[in-house]
């Protein structure tokens, strides 16, 4: 199994940590990695102001691991999204597909529509499989109670991400299960994050982060597990700040769900990027069974 790695533009600046488990994770499983240099922004930056834009930043990039005869495997939820719904728009307009090669071919490149976008936790369910996973397991978790954050990007809309059921999804919650945590229900799981709106409006960003921070350690969560940057940050980099404002008190750490498997797996947390975490995330190993 190989796949061209997306990273975007915001893991590697000041997620690094999803990248290393990632890649860790992946190789214990056989997967092959390629990376293209020529990769750009997805586009998602640009999508409100400029669609057209941000739809030839995307083509690029499609356009690019087609060559290589690859599908991409994305990490970060906004470039699944903004990738994803930019190959539906371009396959099901042959016109729009038409305008944009125009722009493509000034470096040789043309998008036909062959190019797949998946995520990470998609290839880890769906084209790698539980069965699979278990098989290289070394560890299991023991009474670690996990609330699983899904994101908003990944499950809307619905009909072109094709993730998960936007209403009651439970991908996610099978992946972690798989390591031996506990998924706990809370009310907020589905809520967003709050990210979208630091620098734009950080009081209202907080007061959605402190609602689901709150929420999910009165269910009785001991750590939050997620799969994007954007909320991994908002979690993790925010919430430091919050406690330092007194803002939120609920000393709920995130781990990034390849760190969470990773573990299970039996690789090092230094090979995991865990002491890249703002939040401490050293007690977690109590709960590993013996």
């Amino acid at each position: 199994m190989k796949f061209a790695l997306f990273l975007g533009c915001n893991i590697p600046a000041r997620v690094p940590q999803y990248e290393l488990s990632a890649r860790a994770v992946l190789a214990r499983l056989e997967v092959e990695l390629t990376d293209i240099r020529q990769f750009n922004c997805c586009g998602y930056p640009l999508r409100n102001t400029d669609q057209k834009t941000a739809l030839l930043f995307a083509a690029h990039n499609l356009a690019l691991a087609q060559q290589e005869e690859l599908d991409i495997l994305t990490l970060c939820q906004c470039c699944f999204g903004t990738l994803k719904k930019a190959a539906h728009l371009l396959a099901a307009d042959a016109r729009l597909r038409n305008e944009v090669n125009a722009f493509l071919q000034k470096e040789n490149l043309q998008y036909d529509g062959n190019t797949e976008v998946k995520h990470l936790l998609s290839v880890l369910h769906k084209d790698i499989g539980e069965a699979a996973i278990k098989e290289t397991l070394q560890a299991s978790f023991k009474d670690l109670n996990i609330a699983a954050h899904y994101g908003c990007h990944a499950l809307r809309p619905s009909d072109i991400m094709q993730f998960d059921d936007p209403v009651a999804p439970s991908l996610v919650d099978k992946l972690v299960a798989l390591t031996g945590a506990k998924n706990i229900e809370w009310s907020q799981k589905l809520e967003c994050c709050g990210a979208p709106m630091t620098g734009v409006n950080d009081d209202l960003s907080m007061r959605l982060t402190a609602a689901k921070l709150a929420n999910a350690k009165n269910a009785g969560a001991a750590y939050l597990s997620v799969a994007c940057p954007w909320c991994q940050l908002q979690f993790d980099v925010v919430q430091k700040q919050m406690e330092a404002e007194g803002r939120s008190d609920a000393d709920l750490p995130s781990i990034l769900y390849p760190q969470l498997l990773g573990l299970a797996m039996g690789i090092p947390g230094e090979k995991l990027g865990l002491a890249l975490n703002e939040k401490d995330l050293s007690g977690i190993y109590n709960f590993i069974a013996q």
